[in-house]
């Protein structure tokens, strides 16, 4: 096959118009300027808010595809929202400093948790899926999954003063609700009992109430799941019912003690 018949095949078979990654490149530079909007000193707020807006207008031109849907108006609803969030975030950054020994200074988890960027980009994602402008909040999140390795879908619900330590391999599904005071450790699973598709209008992630904590690796299923509020979740605990308030839920460990050697 010569060079212009792989040209040609190639074109024929690149069939989806709307594919530009030019839209996740921007994606991930606004992200980074809206971070540093927030919270580093030296970024100027009023500058940055216009350089934002710009940056949102060409968003709207590359992902915004159904002409009918006001998606230049989202940048509106958004913007005004940006103090309550930066509120909540503050929120968290002292849940951490007040659950983590290992925390020196509020500046550190700014700067160094991963745990705290995701749930930053997370709650700025948030604001944009409810506005209706789904796949710029779903590049956003997962621009922070692959820095962090925290997979939190922009479309969760989450509560004041969220903690989540270590951050690796934490999933928070679509339509997990998590209240206030929540603290989840590495590997926790807040997923879908079932993936079917017909169940994608459904509620099929977990509710987390509030003040629960949740160990490292545990795996909690299900949209009717509830986990009740004061409750203790144990390090690599499997749920798929609902657990009542001021539970403690452990995974017990099978040990064997070898009495002999070479004998299993």
């Amino acid at each position: 096959m010569d060079k212009a018949s792989i040209i040609k095949n190639i074109k024929e078979h690149k069939n989806q118009p709307n594919l530009r990654f030019e839209l996740k490149e921007r994606t991930e530079l606004f992200t980074n300027r809206l971070f540093y909007t927030l919270f580093d000193i030296d970024t100027p707020v009023d500058e940055n808010l216009d350089l934002l807006e710009k940056e949102f207008e060409a968003l709207v031109n590359l992902a915004c595809w159904q002409v009918e849907k006001p998606c230049k108006r989202v940048w509106e609803n958004f913007v005004v929202r940006l103090p309550e969030i930066l509120e909540k975030l503050n929120l968290d950054a002292e849940a951490i400093v007040k659950c983590d020994p290992a925390s020196l200074s509020i500046e550190e988890v700014y700067m160094a948790y991963p745990g705290f960027y995701a749930i930053a980009i997370y709650r700025l994602a948030h604001e944009l899926y409810v506005e209706g402008f789904p796949l710029v909040p779903r590049l956003m999140t997962e621009y922070a999954h692959r820095q962090t390795g925290v997979d939190i879908n922009p479309g969760a619900q989450i509560g004041k003063s969220f903690f989540i330590d270590h951050a690796t391999g934490v999933v928070i599904g679509e339509t997990a609700m998590i209240k206030n005071n929540v603290k989840i450790y590495q590997g926790v699973t807040l997923g879908a009992l079932y993936v079917a598709k017909k169940l994608q209008k459904t509620k099929r992630h977990p509710t987390i109430e509030d003040n629960v904590t949740i160990y490292a690796n545990a795996t909690i299923l299900g949209g009717e799941t509830v986990i009740g509020e004061n409750s203790v979740i144990g390090g690599n605990a499997w749920i798929t019912e609902s657990v009542p308030a001021n539970s403690t839920v452990y995974h017990s460990p099978i040990i064997k003690i070898k009495t002999l050697p070479h004998v299993s």
